[in-house]
């Protein structure tokens, strides 16, 4: 009885849906209660867009679909992706994400869509969309690492650019992962698939939401405590171990440029800031690496020695995390071993 409701609802919608998808050989994916178009389109060439291309559409009509929807938002630039939020019935949940080319032709369609009347007394609302990518993972056990979070991710999600561990703001003895994705739909999907499962690492149950920008704003300060992923602690007064001196560890920055120049990623930028001095004479950095052709930069924290003979603490610091690049990047550094 229910699927008999359900096939019986806008049988005309449905049947034009149908019959325009066929003469336009336009494919619908449509995967938890999402119905995608592109992302990419065919006959796509390059990267996705960047942030700033896809708007938010609201207060659609649920007996209206792609047909109507996209030969309309396809009259001020190309779309790169349309996706429609379907309900079990086969209705849409009034909203949709549309994303463009360019950022041009996404403020063009807020200007020329929002408000608009796609039926009479029907105006839909347009504006930019939040595409929030990063999420927060709270909870997670003392004894978690980076590579073993970050090899879980990659078999039970899609899209993840990279992980960061940090000392949990709320929890005792627990980490906080800050996990960047290549969009806000595999964002979303991760955070569904998360949520869902439950997941468990080290016998710790976890807590996954978007991550809040207040957060966010304090870990990139350093105002939170890293984690050892980047922060290797001594066993007294929570300070880093003594490293020898190496010329292969030195040779890391020489390294790192290189890797870029036979990749054609282009040359590493290295942000650093001191957040940290202690008495005994160790500084903590805040460090970022922006390589060019990485979708996202490379972002940590590391302990070095104060000002060394020939170099200030900044080059002590870049050469820490440069190592840690490298090996992020999958390059490793025969006979080196560096505690960061």
């Amino acid at each position: 009885l229910l699927q008999a409701w359900t096939n019986s609802i806008n049988q005309a919608n449905k049947k034009a849906l149908l019959a325009w998808a066929k003469e336009t050989g336009i494919d619908l994916v449509q995967i938890n209660g999402q119905r995608r178009y592109g992302g990419p389109p065919p006959g796509w060439v390059g990267d996705p867009p960047p942030a700033g291309t896809e708007v938010f559409i609201g207060k659609l009509p649920q007996d209206m679909y792609e047909n109507t929807l996209i030969p309309l938002f396809q009259r001020v630039g190309t779309l790169y992706e349309f996706r429609l939020m379907m309900t079990f019935s086969g209705l849409n949940r009034g909203f949709a994400y549309a994303k463009y080319s360019t950022q041009c032709a996404a403020k063009e369609a807020i200007a020329a869509f929002n408000n608009f009347s796609v039926r009479e007394g029907c105006a839909i609302v347009v504006c930019r969309s939040t595409e929030k990518c990063e999420l927060s993972v709270d909870g997670l056990a003392a004894a978690v690492r980076q590579r073993e979070l970050e090899a879980v991710l990659r078999r039970v999600t899609a899209g993840i650019l990279s992980v960061t561990l940090h000392a949990s703001p709320g929890q005792q003895r627990a980490q906080l992962a800050v996990l960047k994705y290549s969009s806000h739909y595999a964002a979303a999907m991760a955070k569904k698939t998360l949520m869902e499962g439950n997941m468990r690492l080290s016998g710790a149950a976890i807590r996954v939401d978007w991550l809040n920008p207040d957060l966010k704003q304090k870990l990139q300060s350093g105002e939170e405590k890293p984690s050892p992923g980047w922060v290797q602690r001594a066993k007294h007064q929570g300070l880093p171990k003594q490293v020898p001196p190496s010329p292969v560890l030195h040779n890391a920055l020489e390294h790192l440029n290189t890797l870029c120049r036979s990749q054609y990623l282009g040359p590493p930028l290295f942000l650093t800031k001191c957040v940290q001095a202690n008495p005994n004479g160790w500084l903590r950095f805040w460090c970022q690496v922006v390589i060019p052709g990485c979708p996202m930069p490379f972002t940590g924290f590391t302990w070095v020695q104060k000002d060394g003979p020939g170099r200030s603490g900044h080059e002590e610091a870049k050469i820490a995390v440069a190592l840690q690049v490298l090996r992020m990047l999958g390059e490793s550094l025969r006979g080196t071993r560096a505690n960061l």
